[in-house]
């Protein structure tokens, strides 16, 4: 298969080193300069081998290709995918939507290159299944719903038993938020991403329609550049490193977990369990339940002390407190002494309704920011949207400025949870969790992440600042949570979901796993 130059598609994997992702305006930008830099149609050719080569790495055994191309340039790549798919023996049909007139120049030259290697060119789908699908309709620059001919197309791709494999992006998905511009957008087994990473590839619809995603830079250097946010990578794991053999308990933090409620009591021991089970020194649980139990069988280790922030202020000034677990509204009575002595604070689920409903709260939120105490705050959605004053659709329409909202609003570094949680920084630096899927969508797991993440960040204080290991706790414990589910799903029947009791054990065992999975 001869053409210019270019480099191979990569597969990104959650073991990946961290990677840098860019928005529609910053990709654009890249784009521009990189035209600017090569001869004219060069990027196009590279984008269509790309196209082709990794049509033929993920369906080798496939014979009847379809290639629906859009009126822009996404479909000027595929057109010379097009082309190079049939020169390599392939039957190819490519649908066109749009006149050949109003086509950008470099997709006008894609369509002659596709005619002259003698690709079928249609209107219309075509009547059979086809092997592979190459969905190559709209790109970067889609910005409406699709209708008419457009959101007929990317129906019958999604009624293609074949593999799908999108250009850039599947098409209907944008690219900034992982939302669908209309009510539908392409399903992809695999998207090949050009020039740069997008961010809505791996948060809100994105995974679900994204598929395997592979990059290729088509030989740009992206240096230059400012990242949107950047993708989590198991080197996250790394930070706390080996223990020093001189070292006891007293060495690798204290953690308090505060919540459990009448009725709630197993969030805050799910929490706690996951804390000792992340190698913090010493587990301390105070229950909001006055007649809760007093020791946990299966885990003696953790000590229980009732209202424990009422004790020594001398304790509270050194510890790393976890606080909502199961609080229910009796939370809120600990919540002052918490945000006025505890120097490194994670309030997740209940303490983040009280704080949402209280202006007295948020007001020693943003007072002990300035003292220079650390919070961190683990929003779901819908606790997100209460904070904000919001409600769902609106946090998911666009996570990643939730979250910044949230991080620069409450002077907290924040974990937004759900499909690609988001970990955003009061400086504006975003992260996004490239790990986990849908065995996490059960009760209490997200208090098994707020456990972990405060034993990380308990263990991390010791040897850093607190805002350095908060940031670094959140991005480790999150890309942990998700890579346990990971491991999990080849062992998990379809229809069921993990138990969060199981969760921390697992994390545990994927401490040791950090290779990229196959």
């Amino acid at each position: 298969m001869s053409a210019p130059s270019s480099t191979r598609p990569r597969r990104i994997l959650p073991g990946d080193a961290p990677a840098p992702l860019h928005d529609v305006q910053a990709s654009r930008a890249i784009e521009t300069a990189a035209l600017a830099q090569h001869a004219p149609h060069e990027l196009m050719q590279r984008a269509g081998l790309a196209v082709a080569r990794l049509a033929l790495a993920v369906a080798p055994h496939a014979r009847r290709v379809w290639v629906a191309c859009g009126p822009g340039n996404n479909g000027g790549d595929g057109l010379v995918a097009a082309a190079h798919l049939h020169r390599a023996g392939l039957e190819v049909q490519a649908t066109l939507l749009g006149d050949a007139p109003s086509l950008p120049e470099d997709a006008r030259k894609a369509l002659a290159m596709a005619q002259e290697a003698g690709v079928t060119l249609s209107s219309a789908a075509p009547v059979q299944d086809s092997d592979l699908v190459i969905d190559a309709l709209l790109g970067l620059g889609a910005s409406r719903p699709p209708l008419g001919a457009m959101a007929e197309a990317i129906a019958a791709i999604n009624r293609q038993s074949a593999a799908v494999l999108a250009v850039d992006l599947p098409s209907g998905l944008q690219a900034d938020t992982g939302q669908r511009l209309g009510t539908a957008a392409v399903v992809a087994t695999h998207t090949l991403s050009l020039l740069t990473l997008k961010p809505g590839l791996f948060t809100a619809l994105g995974r679900d329609h994204a598929g395997q995603i592979w990059l290729d830079t088509l030989g740009v250097a992206t240096d230059g550049f400012a990242a949107t946010a950047h993708l989590s990578g198991a080197d996250a794991l790394l930070a706390l490193g080996p223990r020093a053999h001189a070292s006891h308990k007293g060495s690798h933090g204290d953690l308090a977990v505060v919540g459990g409620a009448p009725g709630m009591t197993g969030a805050a021991l799910l929490a706690a369990r996951a804390a000792l089970a992340s190698g913090v020194g010493r587990v301390f649980v105070s229950l909001l339940d006055a007649s809760g139990m007093a020791c946990d069988p299966q885990q003696p280790e953790m000590m229980f002390r009732p209202r424990w922030w009422r004790g020594d202020p001398a304790t509270l000034a050194r510890s790393t407190v976890v606080c909502g677990c199961g609080g229910g509204s009796l939370v809120r009575d600990a919540l002052p002494a918490l945000l006025s002595r505890c120097p490194r604070l994670l309030l997740d689920a209940d303490a983040i309704n009280a704080l949402a409903g209280d202006e007295g709260l948020k007001q020693a939120l943003h007072t002990r920011a300035g003292r220079g105490q650390v919070t961190v705050l683990t929003p779901h959605p819908l606790e997100a949207a209460r904070l904000l004053g919001s409600d769902v659709a609106t946090v998911q329409a666009d996570r990643l400025l939730a979250a910044c909202t949230l991080a620069r609003r409450h002077h907290s570094v924040v974990l937004l949870k759900g499909s690609g949680s988001v970990i955003a920084f009061p400086d504006d630096g975003l992260v996004i969790n490239p790990t986990g899927n849908g065995l996490l969508a059960t009760g209490g797991t997200g208090d098994v992440l707020a456990g972990w993440a405060g034993g990380f960040w308990a263990q991390l204080a010791a040897t850093q600042g607190d805002a350095v290991s908060a940031r670094q706790a959140l991005i480790a414990a999150a890309w942990l949570h998700g890579r346990a589910a990971d491991l999990q799903a080849a062992q998990t029947p379809d229809g069921l979901a993990l138990r969060a009791g199981d969760l921390a054990g697992l994390m545990r065992a994927a401490v040791a796993t950090r290779e990229p999975q196959a």
